[in-house]
């Protein structure tokens, strides 16, 4: 996982930033969108939804866009349906993918994300082909002023988490608690006590072990993974490999 998370950090800091901005938006609006169509419009009662609220503040989404996207999301409108669908499959150097998304058109998702593993070298494969290799867990992310690593490590154990991995400084250095997915909700409420609100708090999957890639494989499977989180149905990517510094900054030169 290590190597997937360099790589959203240098994708953060890469350029067209109006336009990463833009995609950035349409993601959350949709995520906002269902959450408030499938539970309640109050963020209170709603966890998803609060969470989702809680990612757009930290992306400096206004109010008045949040308030419409809820209000889109518990209305009657037939637009503000997407469906959450969940591809797997196989990228350059035998790579695990884990493809989530949310779309209004199956057929158009599926076939872009289809072409999108062709194009670089992988394979589209079945429900269930590659999650068995990963964890189901729930994350929650924390700035590092919520407190040391050793105050953090303390909480998280009593809220009931599993794991915790603290930063060690830097512009994107958070605490990261991670917990069985049947915990997630009795483990928000208690860290949200002792903790704050987190900057992140949302289900994902988290690779059992890495594969390491190298060279032209790891430039193909990073372009893949580029072209898949540009796709603006495509919510959230996960991939179980390694790959070094060196290939990182070569793909961000």
């Amino acid at each position: 996982m290590a190597g997937h998370s360099q790589f959203k950090n240098i994708m953060h800091r890469k350029g067209r930033q109006d336009a990463q901005r833009a995609k950035i938006f349409t993601k959350l609006i949709r995520e906002i969108t269902t959450a408030a169509r499938l539970g309640a419009a109050d963020p209170s009662a709603n966890p998803r939804l609060r969470a989702a609220m809680i990612a757009a503040r930290e992306n400096n989404m206004t109010r008045d866009t949040i308030d419409r996207a809820i209000k889109r999301g518990s209305g009657s409108d037939a637009d503000a349906n997407y469906d959450e669908v969940r591809y797997e499959g196989y990228g350059p150097g035998g790579v695990a993918l884990i493809v989530e998304a949310l779309t209004n058109n199956r057929n158009r998702t599926a076939g872009e994300v289809r072409s999108s593993f062709s194009k670089y070298g992988g394979n589209l494969g079945e429900t269930n082909s590659v999650s068995f290799m990963f964890d189901r867990l729930g994350e929650f992310r924390f700035p590092l002023k919520a407190g040391t690593a050793d105050e953090v490590l303390e909480k998280a154990i009593d809220a009931g988490a599993d794991d915790v991995v603290s930063g060690e400084g830097g512009e994107e250095a958070t605490h990261e608690i991670y917990c069985a997915q049947e915990s997630f909700n009795s483990v928000r409420e208690a860290l949200e006590k002792s903790l704050g609100q987190p900057s992140s708090a949302k289900l994902m999957w988290r690779p059992k072990t890495t594969a390491p890639v190298e060279g032209e494989t790891a430039q193909s499977l990073l372009d893949l993974i580029a072209v898949l989180e540009d796709n603006d149905d495509v919510q959230n990517v996960y991939a179980n490999f390694e790959v070094s510094d060196d290939a990182l900054a070569k793909f961000a030169a």
